[in-house]
This record gives C-alpha cells, sequence and structure tokens, in this order.
C-alpha cells in the first residue's frame, strides 16, 4: 500500500491583515446540519490537493488580496448572522486565523471548510469545522492527516464524499478503525455527484445501521452543480 504523503503544517500569524479572496456572495448553506439555512460565503484562492470530483477548480488561482477589515464589513451587509469560510483549501493562507476570529468579533457563527489534509489544532475553537475527508475516489485519500480526529471538538463535524462502494467501505472502515462515532463530532455522508446515486447510499447505510448523517449537497440539485456563487 503507498505510504501516506508529508504533512502540511498549520502555519498561523497572528499580525496578518490580508487574504487572498476569490468571491463573496450569499446563498443558502447546502450541506452539513447547517443545510438549508441563509449563510455568506468567503471563498479564498489557493488549493493544494487535485480531487478527481472537485467542483471549485476555479478557486485554484486569481482573486484579489483583500484586508479582513473590508471583508468582514462586506459581509456585515450581507444581513446574514452565518458566514462560511471555504476555497480552495483555506488554511494554506496564514492570514485565514486572523480573519476567522475577526469575524467571530463581529458576532457572526462561523462556518470552516476545509479538507482532511490539514490539522485544525489551531482554528478557533468556536468556530463550527467541517473536515472534509478525501476518499480514494479522490485521489488525495493518502493525504489525509488523522491528527484532525483529536483536533477536532463538539462543534465540528466530519465529512465523507462517497463516490463508489470502495469509497463506502473505505470510510466505514476508517470509522470503526478510530472510533469515530464515539467522538463529540458527528459524521456525514454524502454521495459524489452525479457519480453515485444518493438512494445507493441511502441503503448501504440502513442496511450497516451505520448512524451517520445522510446529506445530499442542496445547492447542486438546485442550481447548475457547475456554478459560481451559489
Amino acid at each position: 500500500m503507498p505510504a501516506a504523503r508529508p504533512h502540511i503544517e498549520p502555519r498561523r500569524v497572528p499580525t496578518a491583515d490580508s487574504v487572498v479572496v476569490k468571491e463573496i456572495y450569499l446563498s443558502v448553506q447546502g450541506e452539513s446540519s447547517h443545510a438549508g439555512l441563509l449563510c455568506a460565503f468567503i471563498r479564498l484562492t489557493g488549493c493544494h490537493l487535485r480531487c478527481t470530483y472537485c467542483d471549485s477548480e476555479f478557486a485554484f488561482h486569481g482573486g484579489a488580496r483583500r484586508k479582513i477589515a473590508d471583508i468582514v464589513s462586506e459581509v456585515r451587509g450581507l444581513r446574514t448572522p452565518m458566514v462560511e469560510v471555504t476555497g480552495g483549501e483555506p488554511l494554506l493562507q496564514p492570514g485565514v486565523y486572523p480573519l476567522m476570529e475577526a469575524l467571530l468579533d463581529a458576532g457572526f457563527k462561523v462556518l470552516l471548510e476545509t479538507s482532511g489534509a490539514i490539522d485544525v489544532r489551531l482554528v478557533p475553537p468556536a468556530v463550527h469545522k467541517i473536515v472534509d475527508m478525501k476518499t480514494p475516489s479522490s485521489g488525495e485519500h493518502l493525504r489525509n492527516d488523522y491528527r484532525n480526529f483529536t483536533s477536532m471538538n463538539a462543534n465540528d463535524e466530519l465529512k465523507f464524499v462517497i463516490g463508489s462502494r470502495e469509497d463506502y467501505d473505505w470510510a466505514k472502515a476508517l470509522i470503526a478503525e478510530h472510533q469515530l462515532l464515539q467522538k463529540p463530532y458527528g459524521s456525514l455522508f454524502s454521495t459524489v455527484f452525479d457519480k453515485l446515486h444518493p438512494r445507493e447510499l441511502a441503503e448501504w447505510v440502513i442496511e450497516d445501521r451505520l448512524a451517520v448523517r445522510f446529506q445530499l449537497q442542496m445547492h447542486k440539485y438546485m442550481w447548475d452543480p457547475n456554478a459560481r456563487g451559489v
């Protein structure tokens, strides 16, 4: 079996006052336990992964460097109490930590969508972390950093995007090996859009009596799955 690849260590720079932003927009949260709620999204530029099923390749490059204070001001103007920081992989930018702290200080409920490939131990505890563990069909599962299993807290959720029976069996075995259902955070299962019918995944979960949250990426059913700003 191939060896896991070296981990990228999280890097926090408390004095950082800017990040590179691809887009900021208002939409309905499409997944996680917050699905269906109004949410502002801050999408940061850059990602070190190249998942086969990636739906945000446009965020790999480009964007504009913006001051954290200006970002918080723009999000206030969207008039919603909840904001998600996403990417790309937002934890690649050291300024993301001061950004999340500034959003918390401004009174927002803050969500972070991050891959399972960077340890979340430096993320403020009050941030609701949605950690996307990469399954074999992503082509990046050897990048997963299992230190996340002890860095997460009761605010958080572990996400598995399932594209095949192999992915499902792999995720189920990982959950058993690390006793993830006994952790204070929840586990989410969803399908790779247009690769695996949601009914199949739901039936596997039911058959195994697996105590995970089955979910759909609602935004992909409501809008073009390749659309931006939704």
